[in-house]
Formats: C-alpha cells, structure tokens, sequence
C-alpha cells in the first residue's frame, strides 16, 4: 500500500463516521482509533469504503483486537 493511499484512508476515517451499532450511529475517536489496526490488518482490501470496512469487521468479529471487538459489541 502506498503511502498516498494510507494518507487517504486516515483521512477517510477521521472525516467519515464510522457505523458502530444496528442504528449506524458515529463512532467516536476513541472507536476508531480502536478498530485502525484491525482495518488495515483484516480489511484493508476495503479501503476506502468506510460501510464495507464496517462489514468487514463484523465478518471477522472473532479476529478483532479485544478493543475493536468491544466497540461492536455495544
């Protein structure tokens, strides 16, 4: 991944809000700083599509960091 790319991702995911529960309501920073390396370790084929990047993860809800893992399950 270039780093162009990268830059663009991170910048995607502070702008954009990231759905977290069924109500798809924002993710907070702390959220999102939680999920980052599992988006790039497991999804990153889904970047920048931040509603796939959210399906992704729950496809994967039992290789997430327990941090990530614990936002989607609030």
């Amino acid at each position: 991944m270039n780093i162009s790319r990268i830059a663009s991702v991170c910048l995607l995911l502070c702008a954009w809000l990231l759905p977290v529960a069924a109500a798809a309501e924002p993710g907070t920073a702390a959220q999102k700083r939680a999920c980052r390396p599992d988006v790039y370790r497991l999804c990153a084929g889904e970047i920048p599509n931040v509603n796939a990047i959210v399906r992704c993860l729950r496809a994967k809800k039992g290789q997430l960091s327990p941090d990530c893992r614990a936002v989607f399950e609030n």
